[in-house]
C-alpha cells in the first residue's frame, strides 16, 4: 500500500514514540504503527484515566494493547481540578490537551529522545477542535495527518492489519455532551456515561446522551429515530433511574458535536 509506504518513511525520522492514546480507532492505529516500525522497545502508548473517558472505553485501551503486545503506561490526569477546564468554556478542549501533553512532555526524563505523536488526521483539520493549538504548543506530531491520512484511510489501514477497533464509532470524551457554560463534574460525567450504556444496551450502539442538568436529550442516527421512540417505555424509565427528572429523544438524530452549534460552529 502506498500509504503504508509513506508512513514507513515517516517513522523512519522518528529515534521512539510515546502516543497520546485514547482508544479511539486514530491512535489505536497510530501506537500500533509506533511499534510496527520502530519495535517494542521504542514505542510507548500512553493513557489518561480520566474521568472524561469512559471506563468501558479505558478497559478496550487495555486489551487492545494487550492483544497487540503494545506497552502501555496508564496516568492520571488533573483537569478536571482546573478552573478553566470545569467551568467548561468554548475552548475546554485546549486545557484538557494542554494538561495530557504536559504530562506526557514530563515522561521526557525518563524517555528523553521520543518524540510524542497523537492521532490526528487531515479530516480532524476541518473540526472544530481547539486541542490541536495545545498540539502544535507542545510540538507533538502527527503521522496520520502528516501523510495526508484521512478517516476513512484510518479505518482502512486499522482493517488491513486486523486491528479489532477498525470499525468502532467514534467516542469523544464525555465533557463533550454538557453544554458550553455548564460545570464538568465527575458525577455528571458518570451519569452520562450509565446513561449511555443503557441507550446501547436497548440497541443503539451509535448515541449521545446530552446533559442538561435535570434533563437528558438522547440522540441517536436519523434512521433510528422511530425505533428509538418505540423503545420509550424502556429508555425513559432506565435514564430516571439514574438520576435525569425527564427524557427528550431528538428528532433531528444523531450530529457529531451538535453542542457546538451554540458557538455558531456546525460540525460536518
Amino acid at each position: 500500500m502506498d500509504l503504508l509506504q509513506k508512513l514507513e518513511d515517516w517513522f523512519r525520522d522518528c529515534p521512539g514514540a510515546l502516543v497520546a492514546f485514547s482508544g479511539g480507532v486514530d491512535s489505536s492505529l497510530v501506537a500500533f504503527l509506533a511499534q510496527h516500525f520502530l519495535g517494542r522497545d521504542a514505542a510507548l502508548a500512553v493513557i489518561s484515566a480520566s474521568p472524561s473517558l469512559k471506563l468501558s472505553d479505558l478497559e478496550e485501551a487495555k486489551q487492545f494493547a494487550l492483544n497487540n503486545n503494545l506497552p502501555l503506561r496508564v496516568i492520571t490526569t488533573p483537569e478536571i481540578d482546573n478552573p478553566d477546564y470545569f467551568n467548561n468554556p468554548s475552548n475546554r478542549c485546549y486545557f484538557c490537551k494542554h494538561t495530557l501533553y504536559d504530562e506526557l512532555a514530563g515522561l521526557r526524563s525518563e524517555f528523553p529522545d521520543r518524540w510524542v505523536l497523537n492521532g490526528t488526521n487531515v479530516d480532524d483539520y476541518g473540526d472544530y477542535r481547539p486541542g490541536l493549538t495545545a498540539a502544535d504548543e507542545f510540538e507533538v506530531r502527527s503521522p496520520l495527518a502528516d501523510c495526508g491520512i484521512s478517516k476513512d484511510m484510518v479505518r482502512q489501514l486499522a482493517e488491513h492489519f486486523s486491528l479489532d477497533c477498525w470499525d468502532k464509532p467514534a467516542s469523544p470524551c464525555l465533557s463533550s455532551r454538557v453544554p458550553y457554560g455548564e460545570r464538568i463534574t465527575v458525577a455528571k460525567l458518570r451519569q452520562i456515561e450509565d446513561a449511555e450504556a443503557a441507550v446501547q444496551a436497548a440497541g443503539f450502539p451509535i448515541n449521545r446522551v446530552r446533559h442538561f442538568g435535570d434533563r437528558a436529550r438522547v440522540e441517536v442516527p436519523s434512521e433510528d429515530v422511530v425505533e428509538l421512540h418505540s423503545k420509550r417505555e424502556i429508555l425513559e424509565p432506565a435514564l430516571i433511574a439514574i438520576g435525569f427528572q425527564t427524557v427528550e429523544f431528538d428528532e433531528e438524530g444523531f450530529v457529531s458535536g451538535k453542542l457546538n452549534r451554540a458557538i455558531g460552529v456546525e460540525v460536518k
